[in-house]
């Protein structure tokens, strides 16, 4: 039986704190509970902080209140870090005080001025965001991350980000010509370029506006030749405090060049005014392979020569991760596998530009110049051409960082020495003393990064819950900071400083005490994420250091190691944040788009589950013997029902707050098929509400959903009677009111029998499939049934018949047996396991007969693939296809000119787990003269019974209106493959969508 779980409380005077803020009139979110504390206890980062809380702002008078009530005697010791899409790898927004989370309110672009091409936005706005609402004017933010999808601007401003063409567009600094900040007091500033005379009046104002003015420009003018010399001459110069760029190219004092990069070390940045640049109308991009990696990197000064926009380099580890990913099926072709020559390291170059004509008559000479040179040995190079197609191509590059993390085994590579900046020229140089370093050490590593910008991004492979393994972050800090000064670089050239500020001093010099007296004077009592970057003149709490904060692997040791391996899906994220994903058009997460709340997002259940699981450990709870230990249902019913009632009167339990993340879970599955490091929260979910239901009873509409499959081939007998009863009104109100689930869906009353009859269906069983000689067998096919396109949508059932019977296969119906999911989604794996063991073996049965099984929806045929493998005992299940897949090999081409045109709203789980599905479709279309194009669409809000139940409604409707809703009216047939899709369309938008199946049917026959 599990524990229940007891937690670490807040610091007293927090708590104090927090009363005082609100009373204060703040408006926004207080969030203290211990679910939200962990899940921003960790970023990308090898580090967790446990914060004392966290607070959400409404606006930036919410920013106000908390500002001007830290500066207060009583609350000098409250410790306060901002923080945005929080995938730092550093630790920047980590703090074991209280964060200030940006993201979730702050988030609108409030103007976009065309003519003079700049931006208003507040900090929570993410950067593909923001350039999705530019894109109509022909603009962007050109700063380029590999985090673009969930990047906030007030992240990229306090880390002062830079990525992929930085050379060409430079830093974000260079971008940002206003900046509103919240400083300690409660004192507004605007901050951008000024004149001398305007510099005076900022000098005399009072308070702590007058002071920061005054000390940054006392830096300026008496430590410039100091300034000069310790600031190197990098394209990536300094993250934070860069007094380097005080005074800008016109001679204007520009505070914001401290305060990019400063990692909210200074202050509350609320709103940004940013340049933006047009967007090129053309680009191409040059995929050069190369049979080495160090060769790759010795090309990139030659290739520098031809002045293109960027080079970006990826060595064979990562492409190597790449080939496994789902991303790798749409960039294949740029890559071509050589078995005797292979790729073990690549150089993407890109060329853009106003006129087609010039890029293209560039890329010629580049490519002349490939062809000619013969000084490093080139395997072969290919171009993508056009924005579609380079978007493609650097899709697979932005996933990098994440797929580093998908290796097999305890040993991953780890960011903390990964963002390292030297002179272009010096880089192969480097990297060969950087490797050498490594391998002194025996660590694999992986690389990849902006060969143009002298930055390489390097994470050694450690297993951080080995404390021998841990132990090696900082000498080999140590070693690779002295390395890059020797180089004239640095250790932090991307990334910002955060954890690893400990260097700055060595670094700085004789500089440092102007840095001291500058975050004095922003920071007196050092509040302001301390320990970061700088600290204020008798600072009580020095930098930190990396040996001296908590790592991941201190708190992940503490597992066992087998529940550790057991729950593997869950404890491998490594917070890359890919599920933050703010596009509602993409599949990835629905219910964190939906609410908001991190730990409604794959990273943050894959937390919960992390501390949840270490915390039974500590209360000596073994999860793996938990089930074999539960009783009965019935014996176990009494202890369930106590501790109900305790919960029910407020009793404290860890475990109901990962519940509540875990049952906003759609179990949609697009996360174990888009996350990088494959996080598969459906998974785990399950195996916590199997954990959890031991201790507390279920609801009974748990009860209901699970049984459904059992009981619906018996209430179908009487159709009629199963409907009267369930459309009543009465009976909707009881089980919205007393059971939690609305909109049952009505069994079809279709003729089924007749199209049987029609199209001579036989039973598949052994027996008949045996009698068949090979030539029938190779003309027949097994329709395995779903209790969804069976029962309630039997017309769809019909049509794949009539389709497979027009196209001269028999047809033969396999027995309908319990295929489980529902059992699965809810925990019931007891019963999911037998209903498995069962069927699979049924179906294997009728495999082996050399006939082919295919199966209509598309989330229930793919248990078949994924969850049944995962059953104990289990070892093997046929292939059930999907309708196309099957379609693919047996539907003759039937030239005709295009007549129409459809779109394909394809179901999140069949997209994102069988990534050739929607193009299989797409060619089947072709094949009979139709266009269909696959629209991008995030989740409908149904997967499969959440849309049903009453708690989920209001989530179901938003997730439904976020991207579905807008795609309905667009020109061309909206299709959906999904049964649950197109229950949710007809229930939100009273409309009926086709299967793509039913329009092949129309147009394919007669052949």
């Amino acid at each position: 039986m599990i524990a229940q779980l007891s937690t670490v409380a807040p610091a007293p005077q927090y708590p104090e704190f927090l009363q005082a803020l609100r009373a204060s009139g703040f408006r926004g979110q207080l969030g203290t509970d211990y679910a939200t504390r962990t899940v921003l206890a960790t970023d990308n980062s090898i580090y967790q902080r446990l914060p004392q809380a966290a607070v959400f702002p409404l606006d930036a008078d919410d920013i106000v209140r908390i500002a001007t009530l830290m500066a207060e005697q009583r609350f000098r010791q409250i410790k306060l870090t901002p923080r945005g899409g929080g995938t730092g790898t550093n630790g920047q927004s980590l703090t074991d005080g209280i964060v200030v989370d940006l993201s979730r309110h702050m988030n609108s672009i409030l103007e976009i001025n065309v003519a003079e091409r700049w931006v208003r936005v507040q900090a929570g706005v993410v950067k593909d965001q923001l350039n999705v609402a530019l894109k109509p004017h022909g603009l962007f933010f050109a700063p380029e991350l590999s985090t673009s999808n969930r990047a906030t601007v007030g992240g990229m401003i306090n880390t002062d980000a830079s990525g992929q063409g930085s050379c060409t567009y430079g830093k974000t600094r260079d971008h940002v010509l206003e900046l509103h900040s919240v400083l300690l007091g409660g004192e507004r500033l605007h901050s951008q370029p000024l004149t001398d005379a305007q510099l005076d009046a900022a000098c005399t104002q009072p308070g702590r506006l007058g002071e920061v003015y005054r000390t940054a420009r006392q830096i300026q003018e008496t430590q410039a030749e100091l300034i000069e010399s310790v600031f190197p001459k990098l394209n990536r110069c300094l993250t934070g405090y860069d007094l380097a760029h005080l005074r800008d190219e016109q001679g204007r004092f520009n505070l914001n060049s401290v305060l990019c990069g400063a990692e909210g070390s200074l202050g509350y940045i609320v709103e940004a005014k940013l340049n933006v640049l047009p967007i090129p109308k053309y680009s191409v991009l040059v995929n050069v392979r190369y049979s080495s990696f160090m060769d790759a990197l010795r090309d990139a000064n030659a290739l520098l020569a031809h002045k293109p926009l960027s080079i970006e380099t990826v060595d064979s580890k990562v492409l190597m991760l790449a080939m496994k990913d789902i991303v790798w099926h749409s960039v294949a072709e740029y890559f071509p596998a050589d078995a005797e020559r292979p790729t073990l390291g690549i150089n993407l170059v890109e060329f853009s530009g106003e006129d087609a004509a010039q890029v293209n008559a560039r890329v010629a000479a580049f490519v002349a110049h490939l062809q000619a040179d013969t000084s490093i040995e080139r395997l072969g190079h290919t171009l993508a051409e056009g924005a579609e197609a380079v978007t493609r191509v650097y899709a697979m590059r932005k996933r990098s960082v994440g797929l580093l993390g998908n290796v097999e085994g305890e040993i991953r590579p780890q960011p903390f020495v990964e963002d390292t900046a030297v002179p272009p020229e010096r880089l192969a140089d480097y990297i060969t003393e950087f490797r050498a370093l490594l391998d002194s050490h025996g660590l694999a590593y992986g690389m990849f990064g902006h060969v143009d910008a002298g930055v390489l991004h390097v994470r050694p492979a450690l297993d951080m819950k080995d404390p021998a393994q841990a132990a090696l972050v900082k000498p080999i800090s140590d070693a690779v900071a002295e390395l890059t000064r020797r180089y004239g670089g640095l250790l932090w050239g991307e990334h910002g400083k955060g954890l690893r500020s400990e260097y700055v001093p060595e670094f700085f010099g004789e500089l440092y005490p102007a840095l001291q007296s500058l975050k004095g004077a922003f920071d007196p009592h050092n509040q302001l994420n301390p320990g970061k970057i700088c600290a204020p003149p008798d600072a009580a709490q020095g930098l930190l250091k990396v040996n001296e904060v908590t790592l991941r692997g201190d708190l992940d040791r503490q597992i066992d190691e087998r529940v550790w391996q057991s729950f593997g899906t869950a404890v491998h994220c490594n917070g890359n944040g890919a599920c933050y994903n703010y596009d509602p058009d993409d599949a990835m997460c629905p219910s964190w788009k939906a609410t908001r709340e991190r730990q409604h997002s794959p990273k943050g259940r894959a937390s919960l589950i992390r501390e949840w699981l270490r915390l039974q450990g500590a209360a000596n709870i073994d999860v793996l013997e938990a089930v074999a230990g539960q009783w009965s249902w019935l014996r176990g019913l009494p202890k369930r029902l106590r501790n109900n009632l305790a919960r029910s009167r407020g009793e404290e339990d860890f475990s109901h707050e990962v519940y509540d993340a875990m049952a906003g879970c759609l179990a949609c599955k697009s996360c174990a098929g888009q996350c990088p490091v494959k996080v598969n929260v459906p998974e785990f979910r399950s195996r916590f509400l199997q954990l959890y239901h031991g201790r507390y009873q279920r609801p009974v509409r748990e009860y209901l959903i699970g049984s459904l499959e059992f009981t619906l081939p018996y209430v179908a007998y009487a159709p009629r009677l199963y409907n009267a009863v369930m459309g009543s009104k009465w009976i909707s109100r009881l089980l919205e009111r007393h059971v939690g689930m609305l909109d049952s869906p009505l069994i079809s009353r279709y003729n089924l029998q007749a199209t049987l009859a029609g199209c001579k269906v036989g039973v598949a069983s052994v027996a008949a499939l045996r009698e068949l000689t090979p030539q029938q067998r190779s003309r027949s096919v097994v329709l395995v049934q779903d209790a969804f396109t069976r029962y309630f949508e039997t017309p769809l059932l019909a049509s794949f018949i009539q389709l497979a019977h027009g196209l001269g296969y028999r047809v033969f119906l396999a027995p309908f047996s319990v295929n489980g999911k529902p059992l699965h989604v809810h925990g019931f794996l007891g019963a999911f396991a037998k209903a498995a063991i069962r069927n699979a073996h049924q179906l294997k049965a009728l495999a082996d007969c050399g006939v082919p099984l295919v199966g209509l929806d598309p989330a229930m045929t793919l248990v078949y693939r994924q969850e049944y493998l995962k059953v104990p005992g289990l070892n093997d299940c046929p292939k059930v296809l999907l309708p196309q897949e099957w379609l693919f090999d047996v539907l003759p081409e039937k030239p005709q000119p295009v007549a129409q045109t459809f779109r394909l709203l394809a179901h999140c789980t069949e997209k994102t787990n069988v990534p050739a599905s929607t193009s299989q479709w797409e060619k089947l279309f072709s094949r009979l003269g139709l266009k269909l194009v696959t629209e991008a669409t995030g989740c409908c809000g149904m997967s499969g019974t959440y849309g049903h139940e009453a708690r989920n409604q209001d989530t179901s409707r938003i997730i439904f209106e976020q991207s579905w809703a807008g795609k309905l009216d667009k020109q061309g047939e909206a299709l959906a493959t999904g049964y649950s899709c197109r229950s949710q369309v007809k229930r939100m938008a009273d409309r009926q969508l086709r299967h793509p199946l039913e329009v092949l049917l129309e147009h394919a026959l007669p052949l």
